[in-house]
């Protein structure tokens, strides 16, 4: 093993002992290590990283970007051990990937996909309920659909009507409490799941119909039925209603409220963001582009800061 593979080895330790997951770049990172010994006698300088991070072109630009900025982290920490190092300058690689407009949903979407669960004819008695309750779960929490799915019944504090998400993105876990109403439906839930599966703590919140843990493709297939049978457009890659945009609509109605409300959005954004457990405060402030008339308000309140309206 040659001394930049070692390196990474060290590097990945180091940043793990921290609390980073970096679930991946042991492929990464080694590969980029090979690419180097081979082109560039194991000396890290920018124009063979800039070769390595680009030399596949059946890849997007997106793509590129993201493994030069691993392969720049590694370059920061090598450096202090090889001072031929490079590390490649912020911004040499545009950044192209451009996010989805979400759809927006409205009360009376979201009421129609809930009836339309409600109503699946099937043979599994309990999946109708399942995926009214999962579906109604999403929109009042803003839950990712991955963190849902990998909920376990020890996850649900009955007392203290809070759910415990263990699974996050990033590795990171965090609470999510919940309303007196939201709670008593999941608890509503849970009784009638407990009439056709047998369960435990560790048991899926969350049952397939073979009482199995509920995957991901089973739930996007039936919600892709439930949105003709509710009138609204079928999901579309870049547009067109999605799972995931259950959780834009939460993130945007609580702006929209805070702002109507006349609070500090400045202050309170960042308990949102850590409510939606993202891994940056700027993620959530992307939703403020993300709906006209929130960014009519944000546009608003900073026009009387600044004394352009009465």
């Amino acid at each position: 093993m040659s001394k930049l593979h070692k390196g990474v080895d060290e590097y990945l330790a180091m940043r793990r002992s921290l609390g980073s997951g970096l679930g991946g770049y042991d492929t990464v990172l080694h590969d980029c290590a090979t690419f180097i010994d081979r082109h560039n006698h194991g000396v890290i300088t920018t124009d063979v990283l800039l070769r390595w991070a680009t030399h596949r072109g059946d890849v997007s630009q997106a793509w590129w970007f993201h493994q030069l900025g691993v392969a720049r982290g590694f370059a920061r920490f090598w450096s202090a051990k090889d001072l031929r190092t490079e590390v490649p300058p912020l911004g040499l690689l545009p950044k192209k990937k451009k996010r989805r407009q979400p759809y927006l949903y409205t009360d009376d979407d979201v009421a129609r996909l809930i009836r339309a669960s409600s109503a699946i004819r099937c043979q599994a008695p309990l999946w109708p309920v399942t995926m009214a309750t999962l579906l109604g779960l999403l929109a009042v929490t803003g839950m990712r659909i991955g963190e849902v799915l990998a909920l376990d019944d020890r996850d649900l504090d009955r007392e203290m009507k809070v759910l415990t998400v263990r699974r996050a993105k990033f590795g990171k876990a965090r609470l999510i409490p919940l309303h007196s109403t939201t709670c008593a439906a999941l608890l509503e839930y849970v009784c009638e799941r407990d009439r056709w599966h047998r369960s435990s703590s560790q048991s899926p919140l969350f049952p397939s119909p073979t009482g199995k843990r509920l995957q991901y493709g089973q739930v996007h297939r039936t919600f892709g039925i439930l949105l003709e049978q509710a009138g609204l457009p079928r999901s579309q890659r870049k547009s067109g209603p999605g799972l995931h945009d259950l959780r834009h609509r939460f993130a945007i109605n609580t702006l929209l409220r805070w702002y109507r409300s006349g609070l500090d959005v400045e202050r309170r954004i960042y308990s949102l963001s850590t409510y939606l457990g993202h891994g940056r405060v700027d993620y959530t402030y992307w939703y403020l582009s993300a709906a006209p008339e929130l960014m009519g308000l944000a546009r608003r309140r900073l026009e009387r800061a600044l004394g352009e309206l009465p």
